[in-house]
């Protein structure tokens, strides 16, 4: 015997619908919202004026790092602080104030070459640096602001990767910051690419660096006024830099 089954009505099926509906667009709103929260937002970042001569595949590899600076306790928090917070040097044979800085004749990422004596005449602050390092990564947004702040036709400011890293770490790290100053590859003949680390390149070995940052302030005749390691107040970057000056 076939039972027949009594049909739903008009008016129940048009609610089971909207039911329907609801519940998929309910899931499509939690998936997106899943899918969200379990990216990292995206970033979007200016490309450097220095850095825009970049090729496609240095840019491409630059961007396949997918770069992040790290990070660790207690980074960033003396850049603000009074200048005679600063802490002693680490190292102790920096080169010695009075002493003249050693020359060097380097090149950007984009292959852009940039000599010590060129910028004689000015106030240089050096920066030796390592991408990998959080001290490095908490100064560098300060460098910038006080980059911005002081005359270009008195000061400049020069950043050496002092780690022997590749063009494309070296153009992620000055990308990620938008460093309004030039970055420069000091390297061996077996680079490194970020996160590994390498050891002093050539340049870096003259100036004795043993820690990241490490800065010299060379006055106009590019002699050494002062010089230290470590993350540094902006403060005490300011005044050394104007002393140097004169």
């Amino acid at each position: 015997m076939t039972v027949r089954r009594r049909s739903f009505s008009r008016r129940t099926r048009r609610w089971l619908a909207l039911a329907l509906a609801g519940a998929l667009a309910l899931a499509v709103v939690l998936a997106v919202v899943l899918a969200r929260s379990a990216s990292p937002p995206t970033r979007v970042v200016t490309i450097p004026r220095a850095d825009r001569g970049a090729s496609t595949a240095l840019l491409r590899a630059a961007e396949a790092l997918d770069y992040r600076p790290s990070s660790e306790p207690g980074a960033g928090r003396i850049e603000s602080a009074p200048a005679a917070a600063a802490p002693s040097p680490i190292a102790r044979d920096l080169l010695p104030v009075g002493s003249p800085a050693p020359p060097f004749r380097l090149r950007t990422p984009t292959g852009v070459a940039v000599s010590l004596h060129d910028l004689r005449g000015k106030a240089v602050l050096l920066e030796f640096f390592a991408t990998w390092c959080p001290h490095c990564a908490a100064e560098a947004p300060h460098l910038a602001t006080l980059y911005a702040r002081l005359p270009h036709d008195r000061y400049a400011f020069v950043a050496v990767n002092a780690d022997d890293e590749d063009a494309p770490s070296v153009l992620a790290y000055h990308v990620w910051f938008g460093l309004p100053f030039p970055a420069l590859l000091d390297p061996r003949p077996a680079t490194v690419r970020f996160p590994a680390h390498g050891g002093l390149g050539p340049v870096s070995s003259r100036y004795r660096v043993a820690a990241y940052p490490t800065f010299y302030v060379l006055d106009p005749r590019g002699r050494i006024v002062w010089r230290s390691d470590g993350e540094q107040p902006d403060a005490l970057l300011l005044r050394e830099l104007r002393r140097a000056a004169g």
